[in-house]
C-alpha cells in the first residue's frame, strides 16, 4: 500500500527551510561546537563559515583535513535541503562523499560554498568549494538521500547569543 505524501503550502515549505537553516547552525551540536555559521541559505546554494580555532587544527594555523571534510558534508547537505521540496520527506542522510584537498587550509576562516547539482526523487547531489584566504583549498561532492520524516521538525531551536564569543569544542 502506498501512502501519499501530504501537500505543503508555500508558507509551510518556507517555514521548513527556515527551520533547517536554524538547525544547521544552532541545532546540530557538532556544527554549533565548531562555531559554524550560515552566511547564505538560498534554494540555489548555501555558504557556511567556519572560524579557525586551535581545537580544529592539524598544525598551527592550519585546519585539520577532517574538519574540512565535515564542513563539506555540512554545506553540501545544506545546499540540498535549502531548496528541497518537503513533500518528499525531511530525513536527510549522507550516502557518499568525496574530497579533494588542493592546498593547506590556512586562514582565519574556512568558507564552504555549496550548490545542489541534481535533485532526484530520493537521491540528491551537491558540489562544494572550500576557500581559505580567498583561495580554494578543497573541493567535494556530497550525495544524500531524503526520505521519511525527521522527528522534531518545527520544534523550537535555542538561539545563539550574538555577543557570546565563539569558543569551539569547549562548550559544556
Amino acid at each position: 500500500m502506498t501512502v501519499a505524501a501530504r501537500t505543503l503550502t508555500d508558507q509551510e515549505q518556507r517555514e521548513r527551510r527556515a527551520w533547517f537553516r536554524a538547525r544547521w547552525e544552532r541545532g546540530v551540536a557538532f556544527n554549533r561546537r565548531c562555531g559554524m555559521r550560515v552566511r547564505r541559505w538560498e534554494p540555489d546554494g548555501v555558504e557556511i563559515v567556519l572560524p579557525y580555532a586551535e581545537a580544529l587544527s592539524a598544525h598551527e594555523g592550519v585546519f585539520h583535513g577532517g574538519v574540512i571534510s565535515a564542513l563539506i558534508d555540512t554545506a553540501g547537505s545544506g545546499a540540498v535541503i535549502a531548496g528541497h521540496d518537503f513533500t518528499k520527506g525531511s530525513r536527510l542522510s549522507t550516502v557518499s562523499m568525496s574530497v579533494q584537498y588542493l592546498a593547506p587550509a590556512r586562514g582565519q576562516e574556512a568558507v564552504a560554498r555549496a550548490r545542489c547539482l541534481r535533485r532526484g526523487g530520493r537521491v540528491h547531489f551537491a558540489d562544494v568549494d572550500v576557500l581559505t584566504d580567498g583561495r580554494i583549498c578543497a573541493r567535494g561532492q556530497v550525495v544524500v538521500t531524503i526520505s521519511g520524516e525527521r522527528p522534531g521538525v518545527g520544534d523550537p531551536i535555542e538561539p545563539i547569543d550574538p555577543i557570546a564569543p565563539i569558543d569551539p569544542l569547549t562548550e559544556e
